[in-house]
């Protein structure tokens, strides 16, 4: 048979503007709802435990070295088995990738955004019950974070094909008469490696499919904690007819994917989300390979943080407390933007301190298949120790009273009781390193020395989230301003976390990484390598200028 659609030159019929793009509504499983009832059905399935295979140019292999993916907050219990990406796969991956690279980028681009907007609408619809259901058993998230990381995914593909639309569009502003002038934004030379982490399975969605939207193929790395989630995703972008090796999901050790991908010679960017410490050692490997690299490598990156809260003394507490509880402890701090430092001035602290206590005591710690639940485990016995072993700190200094909290046990699940730590040291170990759990520390300021705790809350190596608490406006804006460089997503008078895809693009800097904006046009910027042509109407009557003449 003669495949005649390989020879078929593109003809551009038409100008297309996507459908109309909105964030997706949340849903609420209030008692009795059918999606309460749908989620219901969907954790009930989710019993046996799932095998997941590595995914390359379109075929399962099943390597046999196999990794277990446990429910956090009952770590006896298996959800998934997994194939560890081998030497021999990630090659092939790549090769999948590089073999699927022209006839993607060369598609035409109404015709990608299509299968990323059939992807937004199955997960909306049809998989949504199921991929909540994977997050909560997988990931440990109550049904309320389950839902707000399902409709992120969503957001993320659906808005992230309307500003590939604005991209495109983007052309330059003058011509001269004779000449017109116009601009290709081109996919990058080479495959993007894409590595994601366990406690968004939206990240999962976005950090592959981003530079995929612009005419990118990938390897993607998945967080071995998040698996089952990250490959229902997977499966629906495939449903959605996303081609053979566009995006190759790799489960395993990302050390044995690294080793070929950053030492490649069509190595086109690092598209991750994680932890500082392994982003910088990422980056270093990629600049030691740098004279390999047929282009410079894009890197984009979304780390560590060391979120605050900042409170004036005109803020309202009451909101604080809400606000404060939230940040720190839903999905147990397990947030890349959760709030881990607050600074509370001496007059409000009483106040603060006892309403904060009073409002724990309501807090929920247990399984999140019960509706109940506020907060569950932490993700694996790695974190649970990291916290643990900060909580203990804090209990030993005499500069710390725990006035909340402080209790665990990883008997049955990796649990941490949500903890509030008051320390006199604004330079504490928890008022200083992430910890990514569900620990707050409070530092008492004087309020007479309210521009000085600001200078003291400029000085994290973290610049990721934060929020101001006043309802003096004059001091909102001052504060705002002194703390300019602390953050690369500012709230004031609403809590550190929440960011809405496309509302309030996502990302820090210093520690906390590139500050490429997820959740809008910026970071698809990041994937693309422009060219402007120039095309020349009327012809010249010579080499010589006006001014040689005599």
């Amino acid at each position: 048979m003669r495949v005649l659609w390989k020879r078929t030159l593109r003809a551009d019929l038409g100008r297309f503007s996507v459908p109309n793009v909105v964030n997706e509504p949340y849903l609420h499983y209030a008692p009795g709802s059918k999606e309460r009832n749908a989620l219901l059905v969907a954790l009930d399935k989710f019993r046996p435990t799932v095998d997941i295979p590595c995914v390359l140019g379109g075929k399962e292999v099943r390597t046999g070295d196999l990794g277990t993916q446990v429910m956090p907050f009952e770590h006896k219990s298996v959800v998934s088995t997994y194939h560890q990406v081998t030497d021999a796969v990630a090659q092939q991956a790549i090769d999948a990738a590089m073999a699927a690279k022209k006839r993607w980028e060369g598609m035409p681009w109404e015709d990608r955004a299509a299968v990323f907007l059939k992807a937004a609408d199955l997960l909306a619809t049809k998989y949504r019950a199921e991929v909540c259901a994977a997050v909560m058993i997988g990931t440990g998230k109550n049904v309320w974070q389950a839902e707000i990381d399902v409709v992120e995914a969503i957001d993320f593909w659906r808005l992230g094909v309307k500003f590939a639309e604005q991209i495109y569009s983007a052309q330059p502003p003058f011509n001269a008469p004779g000449n017109w002038n116009y601009m290709e934004h081109r996919p990058l030379e080479g495959f993007i490696t894409a590595i994601s982490p366990f406690n968004f399975v939206a990240i999962g969605a976005n950090l592959p499919s981003a530079p995929a939207i612009m005419g990118n193929t990938s390897v993607w790395k998945p967080s071995n904690t998040a698996l089952l989630g990250n490959y229902l995703l997977y499966q629906i972008l495939v449903e959605a007819g996303l081609p053979e090796g566009v995006i190759n999901f790799l489960p395993g050790d990302g050390k044995v994917l690294g080793r070929h991908t950053f030492s490649h010679r069509d190595f086109g960017g690092l598209h991750f989300t994680g932890s500082t410490a392994t982003f910088n050692a990422l980056w270093k490997e990629i600049a030691d390979n740098l004279t390999k690299y047929k282009s410079y490598p894009r890197i984009v990156g979304e780390t560590g943080g060391k979120n605050f809260h900042f409170v004036h003394e005109s803020a309202d507490v009451g909101q604080v407390v809400f606000h404060s509880i939230r940040s720190a402890f839903e999905y147990s701090g397990q947030k890349c933007s959760a709030c881990s430092r607050a600074y509370i001035p001496r007059k409000s602290f009483d106040k603060f301190k006892s309403q904060l206590v009073e409002q724990m005591k309501d807090i929920k710690l247990g399984d999140p298949r019960e509706f109940d639940t506020f907060m569950s485990a932490v993700i694996d016995e790695v974190a649970f120790k990291k916290i643990t072993e900060g909580i203990e700190a804090a209990k030993q200094s005499s500069d710390c009273e725990i006035i909340a909290g402080g209790g665990y046990s990883s008997d049955v699940g990796y649990y941490v009781e949500p903890t509030v730590i008051v320390t006199r040291d604004p330079c504490f170990k928890t008022m200083r390193e992430e910890l990514f759990g569900p620990v707050l520390t409070v530092f008492v300021y004087d309020e007479n020395k309210f521009e000085e705790t600001l200078d003291l809350c400029n000085e994290s190596t973290y610049a990721l989230t934060g929020a101001v608490f006043a309802q003096d406006r004059h001091v909102l804006r001052y504060a705002s301003d002194r703390l300019r460089h602390a953050a690369g997503n500012m709230y004031l008078n609403d809590k550190s976390t929440g960011s809405i895809v496309g509302q309030q693009p996502f990302g820090g800097s210093r520690l906390s990484g590139t500050n490429d904006k997820s959740g809008s046009g910026l970071n698809l910027m990041r994937w693309v390598s422009p060219r402007v042509i120039k095309e020349t109407f009327i012809p010249v009557s010579g080499w010589k200028y006006p001014h040689m003449d005599h």
